[in-house]
């Protein structure tokens, strides 16, 4: 076996040296203007903001919910594996027209500070939230932390876990001031209006959002594209960033392709051999990716295409979001007849985030995003492929669709201090777990100011 072993490790480092490559330079990313008016001058206000939806829109809802056509019968015992079982899509639809009450879901998506301020052309939304009590008994530390979505994600996600960053716990000195933007094109941020606004210059536009905010230096947390925008704030400005969370740190190296197969191989060469079934058999690993990706090569290819099929009706949007929130939460989901839906959310919380596609028709405009980041200009300057040089921690949920062992992150996140592997959750964490997700936030934090005091 040793020799097996060793002979695989030769021949691996030979070809990961061969796929390796040279020191990748870091681009300069001009700060355009993404906006209607190509005009340089922008507004600085910050503008409260409130989200205020017609009573008409509504109405125009409830009557294309109450008009939808008959669909196709699911196939005898197929539950969601043919995608969304229309059945129990029924269901949600008869509760979104007659039950879902968007008034006091309103008020609530209301119940903290919002904002816009225009950067780059750009109206940009974001909640900013400061904590709101701070213990006597020592003195609490406020740190700025900037977290981010994905699709099909949006702010919905965070709702539960802001006020868990914001309130001080037992035996921590430092508490979070929380600045949760939407992505440009998602939500209540407007959309580019020109090709070209990948995660990397969306990281420009945050990085200009926080210096416009006050804040110099900060930590940052995201998951799925929330994450590679904050990879690509630390990649392109570590000056600014103190340090970087996800609960989705990918490394996409061409050796990490040749790495995983050895390691499906033998594992202790990657180091994966304790949690072996997380990251392995590799080619199941492969296959629930290419069966779940099916809608990553339309939005990468044609997203105006499928969204104007999204746009055109609630029931349909809807279907396309929710499925994700069923086999990304857990893949065994789809096995069941209401797909595992409220496994962990309630219909509101989903109905909540469907919405705010809906109200802002930005279902076109977000999938927009997956062909800006796989337009083959922007994927030769290689961003994706920078170094990582700031403290770095990865919060590994079992059931996120792709995972990494530590070793195979460490080329590109060198500085990684805390690699946690949670006891459940899947894509969507702060959503589904957010206790987990904000105690690892705070115990890696915890690790880097005490690294930062050292330093002193």
């Amino acid at each position: 076996m040793w020799k097996t072993a060793a002979v695989l490790g030769l021949l691996a480092s030979g070809i990961a040296f061969l796929l390796s490559s040279s020191d990748e330079i870091v681009p300069t990313f001009p700060e355009t203007n993404w906006g209607l008016k190509k005009s340089t001058d922008e507004s600085t206000k910050i503008r409260p903001f409130k989200i205020d939806v017609p009573e008409s829109v509504i109405e125009d809802l409830k009557y294309r919910l109450a008009h939808r056509r008959t669909y196709v019968e699911p196939l005898e015992d197929a539950a969601w594996t043919y995608g969304i079982s229309t059945k129990y899509l029924n269901t949600v639809l008869d509760y979104w027209r007659d039950k879902y009450n968007w008034s006091a879901r309103q008020a609530l998506l209301n119940k903290y500070p919002q904002f816009k301020t225009n950067i780059q052309g750009l109206d940009i939304h974001f909640y900013h939230v400061k904590p709101k009590t701070l213990r006597n008994d020592k003195n609490i530390k406020v740190l700025p932390l900037m977290i981010l979505h994905g699709w099909p994600g949006s702010v919905v996600e965070f709702q539960k876990i802001i006020p868990m960053l914001t309130e001080p716990q037992p035996n921590r000195d430092f508490v979070f001031e929380v600045i949760a933007p939407s992505l440009p094109g998602y939500g209540f941020s407007e959309a580019a209006v020109r090709q070209g606004l990948a995660t990397a210059q969306i990281a420009v536009i945050f990085k200009n959002l926080m210096q416009r905010l006050g804040f110099e230096k900060f930590y940052v947390q995201g998951g799925d594209w929330g994450s590679a925008v904050v990879t690509n704030m630390a990649s392109l400005f570590p000056e600014k960033i103190i340090g970087v969370h996800s609960n989705m740190c990918t490394a996409m190296a061409p050796s990490n392709f040749f790495w995983s197969i050895i390691g499906s191989y033998v594992p202790s060469l990657v180091g994966a051999s304790e949690h072996y079934s997380k990251f392995y058999p590799f080619s199941k690993v492969m296959s629930t990716l290419l069966e779940e990706s099916g809608y990553f090569h339309i939005q990468a290819t044609k997203p105006d295409t499928i969204g104007v099929a999204l746009t055109s009706a609630p029931d349909g949007l809807a279907a396309y979001i929710l499925e994700k929130f069923s086999t990304w939460t857990n893949t065994t989901y789809k096995k069941r007849d209401d797909g595992g839906l409220t496994e962990k959310f309630t219909l509101d919380e989903l109905l909540d985030n469907v919405m705010v596609y809906w109200i802002t028709n930005s279902i076109t405009t977000s999938s927009r995003l997956y062909a800006e980041n796989f337009n083959p200009a922007y994927m030769a300057l290689k961003v994706e492929r920078l170094p990582v040089k700031v403290p770095t921690g990865c919060a590994i949920f079992p059931n996120e669709l792709w995972i990494q062992p530590k070793s195979l992150l460490q080329n590109k996140f060198p500085q990684i201090i805390q690699y946690s592997i949670l006891p459940r959750g899947g894509h969507f964490a702060a959503f589904e777990e957010p206790k987990l997700l904000a105690e690892d936030i705070f115990s890696f934090v915890e690790k880097v100011e005490k690294l930062k005091n050292k330093k002193v």
